[in-house]
């Protein structure tokens, strides 16, 4: 497990053999474009997608994540080595924090809000994530999550038969790495909710090739290296990935796959992590070769505005240090990055955790405030504001952060909102405390009168109309 460290005022964590599990590669069905009872979630069908919008560098893409690698661990790997050679290598790409997610988060939303755990969380309504701005530019989307039991399933984990065994069970699926579920921007919209679908609909959708021009792929628990090793993944990459490279319905010649990592797995270093651009659409003259611009996951977000000429969410994915975008697509969209690279001096500490003021920070707690609405974004389209934004309420206007705990109060995002889409259709059972036990999912891990509490805070908060991300902090 990882010890806690204190050095001055700055949470760090020293990592050990966390994810190193002996454990053989069991492929989890006969192919990636099979179906399988090992996934659990029934086939549902085709997902449906409206015209292709040509993109300036690219019309489809693709995010896979593994999970707490260090860079030079990655580069160790035959897999990844072989891989590097059909693809560009970015060797200056940061994850933004730790643990888990927070980066996924971030990901998808440009902010953590001060995450620093990878307890239950939702993410109100009225926050924006790169959904709505997809949509605002009718750029189909989905988001594959492997062994996920069902389509838009809201719970804290999935524990079913262990495959790899054949005896007991195992928890394969963590809502944690499944950065649009916690939205509730998604979650609360079942056409978007059931958006997020389980591996035998990616299967399908392949075969029936229908896959979406921006996704999010998530492995399991075992295939990501989480609970096993780099030598695992690169098993599953043999299994999955490496065949579907060749798959014209899932990678053509407009095609950007980008093959990262959470975090490290080395909470004292930063947080660089190994990153591949795989895919028909890298230009043929940079397979192969290695680019050292300094990228992070908000980099992901800011490519993507660049090339659809998208708005942007007035967070981390305008934030000039932070938001580089990929050299090849600022060079056909007109964009101009930063110029920091490499082992620049410039590259800010984002290995940092715990001491980040937001929303999901029971230790320092600020609630949602506006985006920064007069931001320059990579897509050139302004900033997407949501409906009802108070865009007065900014991070500067806040009091200091409070500690929930010392005040004997639960964080209110913390509470499971009770969206349940087990039969297809969007279900509001009770809200209940969050969990973070292993078992279904959100509900029963506090106890109902502090779960009763949070629960008011939040309404209070919406209420109040208490909105949008928290400015970061380095």
């Amino acid at each position: 497990m990882r010890s806690l460290l204190l050095v001055g005022t700055v949470v760090a964590f020293a990592s050990t053999a966390y994810a190193a599990i002996a454990q053989s590669f069991v492929p989890p069905a006969a192919s990636p474009e099979s179906s399988s009872a090992n996934y659990t979630g029934q086939t549902n069908g085709t997902i449906s997608n409206g015209p292709v919008v040509q993109g300036k560098s690219f019309d489809r893409f693709i995010q896979i994540w593994i999970e707490n690698t260090d860079f030079a661990t990655a580069a160790s790997s035959p897999v990844f080595q072989s891989l590097s050679k059909q693809g560009l290598l970015l060797d200056s790409f940061y994850a933004l924090t730790h643990p888990s997610e927070p980066n996924y988060i971030a990901a998808v939303g440009g902010d953590f809000f001060g995450s620093a755990d990878d307890d239950f969380y939702h993410i109100p309504q009225n926050i924006s994530s790169v959904v709505d701005l997809l949509e605002a530019k009718n750029i189909s989307w989905a988001s594959y999550q492997e062994n996920m039991p069902y389509d838009g399933f809201t719970g804290f984990n999935f524990t079913e038969k262990d495959y790899l065994t054949g005896n007991g069970t195992y928890t394969y699926y963590v809502r944690k790495h499944n950065g649009l579920i916690i939205f509730d921007s998604v979650t609360n919209v079942t056409d978007r909710a059931l958006r997020v679908r389980n591996f035998n609909d990616f299967a399908n959708d392949v075969k029936a090739d229908v896959i979406p021009q921006w996704n999010f792929i998530t492995p399991n628990l075992v295939n990501d290296g989480h609970d096993t090793t780099i030598d695992f993944v690169g098993d599953w990459l043999n299994f999955w990935l490496i065949p579907l490279l060749n798959e014209t319905k899932f990678n053509n010649n407009r095609t950007i796959i980008l093959l990262t990592f959470d975090e490290n797995e080395t909470y004292t270093i930063n947080n660089r992590i190994y990153t591949l651009v795989l895919g028909g659409g890298v230009p043929e003259k940079l397979r192969g070769t290695t680019d050292s611009t300094f990228y992070t996951h908000y980099s992901a977000l800011s490519s993507v505005e660049a090339n659809w000429g998208l708005q942007s969410l007035g967070r981390g994915d305008t934030n000039a240090t932070l938001n580089n975008v990929f050299e090849f697509v600022a060079n056909a969209t007109g964009w101009k990055n930063n110029g920091i690279s490499g082992n620049s001096s410039s590259i800010p500490l984002l290995n940092i955790t715990g001491t980040i003021p937001g929303p999901l920070n029971v230790q320092f707690y600020t609630p949602f405030t506006a985006p920064n609405t007069s931001a320059v974004g990579a897509g050139g389209q302004g900033v997407f504001a949501a409906q009802g934004l108070n865009t007065s309420l900014t991070a500067a206007s806040l009091p200091a952060p409070a500690n929930l705990t010392a005040q004997g109060q639960a964080n209110p995002w913390g509470v499971d909102p009770g969206i349940n889409y087990a039969n297809g259709t969007k279900v509001i059972e009770s809200p209940t405390a969050s969990s973070t036990a292993p078992g279904g999912g959100g509900g029963g891990g506090k106890n109902a009168a502090i779960g009763a509490r949070a629960g008011a805070e939040a309404a209070l908060f919406v209420g109040l109309g208490i909105i949008c991300g928290v400015a970061m902090v380095f």
